[in-house]
């Protein structure tokens, strides 16, 4: 049976000529980030549980859960917390199989503790934060779909949804993948003040573009306010040097700009997450699954992380879409830009969407039909090869947010 696919030429002006484009990120420490790898880590979790006691995956989604914040008390060389963070898993997931009991709520708490120890390294887990779960059983009508896609035979949506992908990357969209990056991997272990909870905002301008940054500090590491004001000039500075490595443009980056120095009004935390002092956090109010939030461009509104990697379009074409639309820009000349959509039908095969389109803006002077055959390969194949993201999920190889 034929793919639907649907390749065309898109009469629009590239991103990168337009004269305004706004790109964000909420960091890993921000609550809604926090909430969103939590609901992640457990359908990762659930799934190796399943595989383990019925060598196959059972229907969950995982995609419901709230960070409640709580209250702290931050000062110069160490605070406390004076009522920590409620997290609430909620969600689905099949309880029972065949007669036999699957531990699905103690090992979404594991899971949730284990992401959290690993990701905010300054919680103190007994005493900052309150996990609780409250995972009610899977829908009966979507668990009958779920198994009776066993064997070789391929999933069948669950939905009737939608996922959406595009490439390449501006300089914006790079830059502030890449600023957090920086942050991650070599600003703050040098510095530890530079707390979890970040997000930077992009604007361009024309050719001038504003990065502001809103970033927790710890307060343990934290002296006084001459450590505080060295600790987000610093970021300035660096991270103005790494933005000028992507780009020609003007660039301006701000750090907290909300600070009150005089008055000693700060984004001063006991942990680096806002979390502990009013920010409530819920899954899929952040990032899509490229890490960006990027209102110039289609987004899906679907919370990936937390649903099932075997059957939930919401998580499955976002991903592939995304993926999709790399690889072509990467092994495909002529694009400037690329757009994909994967829409489902409730019931139907996972790897036959109801239609994969494809919208291109092309080079000028490209041969499009060229262009057109190429893309259209690329997208069968890694339709026909969609199990694949199924296990990259799994392995925690693929990022959802």
């Amino acid at each position: 049976m034929k793919r639907t696919i649907n390749v065309e030429s898109l009469r629009q002006m590239p991103i990168e000529e337009q004269a305004i484009e706004l790109v964000e990120r909420k960091c890993i420490g921000h609550p809604d980030s926090i909430a969103d790898g939590v609901a992640e880590a457990i359908s990762r979790a659930l799934c190796c549980e399943y595989e383990d006691q019925c060598d196959a995956v059972l229907h969950h989604n995982t995609d419901q859960g709230e960070v409640v914040a709580g209250a702290s008390l931050p000062s110069f060389g160490g605070g406390k917390i004076v009522r920590p963070i409620y997290l609430l898993l909620t969600g689905r997931a099949t309880k029972c199989f065949e007669g036999k009991v699957i531990p699905t709520d103690a090992t979404a708490v594991e899971a949730a503790r284990d992401y959290l120890k690993e990701t905010l390294p300054t919680l103190n887990m007994e005493r900052d934060i309150i996990v609780d779960c409250r995972m009610g059983d899977g829908s009966t009508d979507l668990c009958d779909v779920f198994r009776t896609c066993g064997g070789n035979t391929v999933p069948r949506a669950n939905d009737t949804s939608f996922g959406v992908g595009h490439a390449p990357f501006s300089e914006v969209e790079q830059i502030i993948l890449a600023m957090d990056e920086e942050i991650s991997t070599r600003l703050r272990p040098k510095n530890p003040i530079i707390g979890y909870d970040l997000k930077i905002m992009g604007l361009r301008h024309g050719d001038q573009m504003t990065y502001t940054i809103a970033s927790a500090m710890v307060d343990r590491y934290c002296s006084s306010i001459d450590d505080y004001v060295e600790a987000t000039e610093f970021m300035k500075e660096e991270l103005t040097t790494l933005a000028r490595r992507f780009t020609q443009r003007k660039v301006s980056v701000e750090v907290n700009t909300a600070d009150d120095i005089k008055n000693e009004s700060l984004f001063l935390t006991v942990n680096g997450t806002s979390a502990e002092m009013g920010d409530d956090g819920s899954v899929g109010r952040g990032n899509r699954v490229n890490g960006l939030i990027t209102p110039n461009r289609p987004m899906s509104m679907e919370a990936a992380s937390g649903k099932n990697p075997i059957n939930h379009i919401g998580k499955i074409y976002n991903l592939l879409s995304t993926e999709i639309a790399q690889e072509a820009c990467g092994k495909v000349d002529g694009i400037t830009e690329m757009y994909v959509r994967l829409l489902s039908q409730i019931g139907h095969p996972i790897d036959y969407p109801l239609v994969a389109s494809v919208q291109i803006i092309p080079e000028t002077g490209a041969d499009f039909g060229s262009i057109s055959r190429d893309v259209e390969e690329i997208v069968n194949n890694r339709l026909a090869n969609i199990s694949t993201i199924t296990e990259r999920v799994i392995k925690g190889e693929l990022k959802t947010f």
